[in-house]
């Protein structure tokens, strides 16, 4: 049976020895880096999204902002 381990551990290196680092990296694991940078980007602005989304509900809840009617919404589409 085999066992794992994982291992966190910050570790604090400027932009430049980043770059340096990334520069050594073959290019297939360049790709998955960039893969996986991208894919993050991607969840971090649908979090974003999603949180505007609930605090713009929280207002019109609170009768602070009036929200679009459907049909306006589908018109500016």
């Amino acid at each position: 049976m085999a066992t794992g381990a994982r291992l966190n551990v910050d570790i604090n290196i400027s932009f430049s020895q980043l770059v340096s680092v990334v520069r050594q990296l073959p290019l297939n694991k360049k790709k998955e880096l960039i893969s996986f940078l991208q894919e993050d980007e991607e969840k971090l602005a649908l979090i974003s999204g999603i949180k505007e989304a609930v605090e713009e509900v929280n207002l019109a809840k609170k009768g602070k902002v009036q929200l679009k009617s459907a049909r306006a919404f589908l018109d500016e589409l």
